[in-house]
């Protein structure tokens, strides 16, 4: 394989890794509502668990107030019962046909523990990229021994790996930082 594509197949899977920690970081409560919060909680639907933005719509109409319409009627229970169970402490409001999800505003205590928490999953999406980087200067050195490349070769091309590893990692250091800004200032 040569240099260039494999840089490119281990460069997806680091922007993969990157678009993971950002639907990590939505289910982050932070002061503000966010339909983000609640979307990918499952519910049993029918003996599935479904993710909720599958089964009903989301809205914020006010910035304390989360509404979910389920495209089914009948589901309103399971949907209540999945928030209930999640770790989202807030108690959802069945009233007909839809929910309704008052958040509360956070108190100093809790945006401190959010902050932490945001900041472990990027020190986990920077050990995942880190482990992706090991694995690519393996295959480069196997390329190497194995005479399908040369010296100059597995250099250049593990300078490279470096080069998208360090891209990507300040990446995440910055969506780190706009997270927890936005976590503290709401």
């Amino acid at each position: 394989m040569p240099v260039n594509k494999l840089i490119s197949e281990n460069e997806d899977k680091i922007s993969k890794a990157v678009e993971f920690l950002h639907d990590e970081l939505k289910s982050l409560r932070s002061g503000r509502a966010s339909a983000g919060l609640v979307e990918n909680i499952k519910v049993d639907y029918y003996g599935t668990p479904t993710p909720l933005k599958a089964i009903a719509a989301l809205s914020v109409p006010q910035a304390d107030m989360i509404v979910i319409k389920p495209f089914d009627p009948a589901s309103v229970r399971e949907i209540e019962k999945a928030i209930k169970n999640s770790d989202l402490s807030i108690a959802p409001i069945v009233e007909g046909k839809l929910v309704r999800l008052n958040v509360p505003p956070l108190s100093e205590e809790r945006r401190q523990h959010l902050v932490g928490q945001a900041k472990q999953l990027g020190e986990q999406a920077k050990v995942g990229i880190r482990n992706i980087r090991r694995e690519a200067n393996k295959q480069l050195e196997k390329q190497q021994k194995d005479k399908v490349i040369t010296e100059d070769d597995l250099q250049a091309g593990k300078k490279q790996i470096d080069d998208v590893t360090k891209k990507y990692i300040d990446k995440v250091d910055v969506i780190i930082k706009n997270k927890s800004n936005e976590i503290m200032l709401d």
